[in-house]
């Protein structure tokens, strides 16, 4: 039984592996995260990963765990079942990289294009070979909005939505429309590119807004909400592997 836990910005997500498929998850606001030793003490854990950017659990926790199980925490220094070209891994995100080998796992010797649609919509690339090529950040749907919002004399707050027409005919139609369809056009426009340049690829979704730009999108997307998990899973994996 692997731990898989993924502290965010502002929340934490957690899943159970048995022999590599997911049996539960989890997810808490980052002030609402359990005690992850009494958490993997009750789910039989043998083995936990730890991917934090936001320091949520307390270090006598963390020590906890170190202690009383097979413990990692994913570092720039961490070896990976995948290689990489990035020529800063420091500043690389644990989230990014992770999600690229959840890639990695589920469509292997396959080009994927890897697109989590979060606060910031991140475009990761990972060659058929197994090699993350690196990728691009780009402001995500709510952010683009609140900037113009933000950042304008005049122009007012808006939300997402559909909307049915592509150019719009309003200044809110207009604001959402150049926030969402700039990032449907931003993907496709992505997706286009990597076929002529790398030949068929996969492009999977995950992130917040995953689903509602999915729905958009008229080219074959995967949608995986775990996919950050599962690429936890399998570094944990081949982390203990190697200690065997």
């Amino acid at each position: 039984m692997n731990l898989a836990i993924d502290i965010g910005n502002t929340r934490t997500k957690a899943a159970v592996f048995n022999d590599g498929a997911l049996v539960q998850h989890e997810e808490w606001p980052n002030e609402s995260v359990p005690n992850f030793f009494e958490y993997a003490t009750n789910q039989a854990v043998q083995n936990i990963i730890l991917s934090n950017v936001a320091g949520a659990v307390h270090l006598d926790v963390q020590e906890q765990l170190q202690h009383h199980f097979r413990f990692f925490e994913l570092h720039p220094t961490t070896p990976l079942p995948i290689s990489h070209e990035y020529e800063t891994p420091e500043t690389l995100g644990k989230d990014r990289l992770a999600a690229v080998v959840g890639a990695y796992a589920l469509f292997p010797r396959q080009h994927c294009l890897v697109v989590d649609a979060g606060t910031c919509i991140t475009y990761d690339w990972l060659s058929a070979e197994g090699v993350y090529l690196g990728g691009n950040i780009a402001p995500g749907l709510s952010m683009r909005l609140q900037a113009m919002h933000r950042f304008t004399a005049r122009l007012p707050e808006v939300k997402g939505g559909d909307e049915t027409q592509l150019i719009g005919r309003s200044t809110e139609k207009a604001m959402r429309n150049g926030a969402q369809q700039g990032i449907l056009f931003e993907i496709e426009g992505y997706r286009q590119w990597s076929g002529a340049n790398f030949g068929p690829v996969k492009v999977l979704l995950t992130g917040g807004d995953a689903n509602f730009l999915a729905n958009k999108l008229k080219s074959e997307i995967f949608v995986n909400h775990h996919l950050v998990l599962l690429g936890l899973n399998k570094i944990l994996e081949y982390n203990v592997k190697r200690l065997e």
